[in-house]
């Protein structure tokens, strides 16, 4: 990509923070959010922490520490900035519910990403994720310019399965030993999308969300979410 395309690019993601969906809004978390950010990962826990990796020791955590939170914040920004990353919260109906993550961005002749999410146990089952993900993708490609993204789950996360599965993302293989969760080296099934993929079959995904939102498919909490 040639310079001058690389730094137009670079400054219309940059200007880019919210996306919205038929029953999303998604952005950027910042600080005042701590309170709903708080209760909700709070709340689900329990829920969430098997799917997650274990947070280093002596490590505040930013679901119960308000500076941690606002640090993760900081960095996420700067992140953005930088083009290495970006977050998205979710909310639904004015209230946080979760989060969809652009990580690991690589340029270059790369040009990939990965791909992680978790939602509120309350709202599980309702295709949010599916929906912000269809979002999260448009934005990868049309707009941050990326040509790749991967999904990695646990292959013991059937609800999540059959969102990526919902959505017809490709299979690309089990990763063995892939990253460590709650501790465990784990293995996680890979899930890829090309922009040309994305182009050809993003009006088929959305009209396929729509049909899976009339027959109750059910979803998962996570991705599992690494970002």
């Amino acid at each position: 990509m040639p310079l001058g395309e690389r730094r137009r690019r670079a400054s219309t993601v940059r200007g880019v923070s919210r996306l919205r969906t038929e029953r999303l809004e998604l952005r950027p978390l910042v600080p005042s959010d701590f309170a709903q950010w708080n209760e909700v990962r709070e709340r689900c826990r329990h829920w969430l922490v098997k799917w997650e990796p274990r947070p280093p020791a002596g490590v505040p955590d930013p679901s119960r520490d308000p500076q941690a939170f606002t640090n993760r914040c900081r960095v996420r920004e700067r992140e953005r900035s930088l083009g290495t990353a970006f977050d998205f919260g979710l909310w639904h109906e004015g209230w946080f519910c979760g989060e969809i993550n652009i990580s690991h961005v690589a340029r270059g002749a790369f040009q990939s990403a990965h791909v992680g999410y978790w939602i509120d146990e309350r709202l599980a089952g309702k295709g949010l994720v599916a929906e912000g993900l269809l979002a999260v993708f448009g934005f990868a490609f049309d707009q941050a310019g990326l040509h790749r993204v991967q999904v990695s789950i646990m292959p013991r996360n059937a609800a999540s399965l059959r969102v990526v599965e919902k959505l017809g993302l490709r299979s690309e293989g089990i990763a063995q030993g892939y990253i460590q969760i709650a501790g465990v080296w784990e293995d996680h099934v890979r899930f890829g999308l090309t922009t040309e993929e994305w182009r050809a079959r993003r009006d088929d995904m959305a009209a396929g969300l729509r049909s899976a939102r009339s027959g109750g498919i059910a979803q998962s909490s996570g991705s599992d979410n690494h970002s």
